[in-house]
């Protein structure tokens, strides 16, 4: 339920307690060099966010110092400093010259089959008329002082399937944009009590570049204009 300013506070923090070297900007108003490149919808579960972190220093550097006793050490002491629900999985020292992309991911939907008498039949009909059609039109509404716009999200839309009481929606993301979780929702009709639990987002594909020279500074996790489409880039 964390916004996506407050998980990267809580990963700021949870960074400044294990003691990861993070390399902060200059200036009057010095900001750590995190990014979140992905950012999470507000009450979508995610099993696959990704932290940047850029270093001052290399904890490699050090005389006899193993870059895999150093992630493991990175990822243990990040693991005792983050709340209950926030699990690190995995930490890689890579190149510092390293940026990431999102490309896809999947929304998993859980259902509440038994409560909703021919709720997957009827899904099943939709799934085959979106995937069957060339445009899929709906209402995007940035915010309440602007006026609500109409999107095409039929090219965001890779795949979608029925799977143990779930609908599962795999969807490309990028500087085009990407189709959000409420229409998702929308899209299929789904209300509240049709679902059996939170919706999740799984399966991220990153997409790995180089970082040219540039004296911007890094911005808190997204310069995305819509924080629930992550759609531009962030370092």
């Amino acid at each position: 339920m964390l916004s996506h300013a407050e998980t990267f506070r809580v990963l700021e923090r949870a960074c400044a307690r294990a003691g990861v070297p993070v390399r902060y900007s200059e200036g009057f108003n010095p900001h750590p060099k995190l990014s979140l490149p992905l950012p999470r919808p507000v009450g979508v579960e995610s099993e696959d966010d990704l932290l940047v972190a850029r270093l001052y220093e290399d904890p490699t550097a050090l005389a006899g110092a193993d870059r895999t006793e150093c992630e493991g050490a990175m990822m243990r002491a990040l693991a005792e400093e983050l709340p209950e629900g926030m699990d690190v999985l995995s930490v890689t020292l890579g190149a510092s010259n390293a940026s990431f992309v999102a490309r896809s991911a999947e929304y998993v939907v859980p259902l509440r089959v038994e409560a909703g008498l021919g709720l997957v039949d009827r899904l099943q009909g939709q799934i085959d008329r979106v995937m069957a059609s060339e445009r899929c039109v709906v209402e995007r509404t940035a915010s309440e002082d602007k006026p609500a716009r109409e999107i095409d999200v039929r090219p965001f839309l890779s795949s979608i399937r029925l799977e143990g009481g779930r609908l599962i929606v795999g969807h490309s993301t990028g500087d085009a944009g990407s189709i959000r979780v409420d229409e998702i929702l929308r899209l299929f009709s789904l209300r509240t009590e049709d679902l059996a639990g939170p919706v999740r987002r799984v399966n991220v594909v990153w997409e790995t570049t180089k970082l040219g020279k540039t004296t911007q500074t890094p911005r808190m996790g997204s310069g995305a204009e819509d924080i629930e489409d992550g759609s531009r880039n962030a370092d």
